[in-house]
């Protein structure tokens, strides 16, 4: 039962909670009428990832996002390389917790990009060492 209950201790403050999260100012904006695309290469393509930590799984469909490769859990530019991947729709809160989710502005950054059929979908990439340096530096 204790290992149980520190088990969901464990995801909820993985996934659902604001403690440990502290995003910087300068986020991209979020719309609360607003829709959004998303790519997902990673850990997100699993509907129930997507469950715990937006509180549902949603539809997602095949997509690729060409001139990137995928290295373990970021993505590299590539000429000629293709990340394949799911889009998802979420909505304005989906989205905030998907940004806590991947700690954006502290681990990853939330860009927009083209996909192959030439739709734009938000994109989490993990932030430039040198960028985390950097914000580490003057956060002290």
């Amino acid at each position: 039962m204790t290992l149980f209950i520190l088990a969901v201790g464990y995801l909820w403050l993985t996934f659902a909670s604001p403690y440990g999260y502290n995003p910087t100012g300068d986020l991209p904006a979020i719309d609360d009428d607003a829709t959004y695309s998303v790519f997902v290469y990673g850990t997100l393509t699993k509907p129930w990832v997507r469950w715990l930590v937006t509180g549902r799984a949603g539809d997602s469909e095949p997509a690729k996002l060409p001139g990137f490769r995928k290295e373990e859990l970021d993505i590299k530019p590539a000429a000629g390389a293709v990340t394949e991947g799911e889009v998802v729709t979420v909505n304005a809160d989906e989205l905030r917790a998907l940004d806590r989710y991947e700690r954006l502005g502290v681990r990853y950054e939330r860009v927009e990009m083209t996909l192959q059929d030439g739709e734009s979908a938000w994109v989490y990439r993990l932030m430039d060492p040198l960028v985390l340096e950097l914000t580490d530096e003057i956060s002290d």
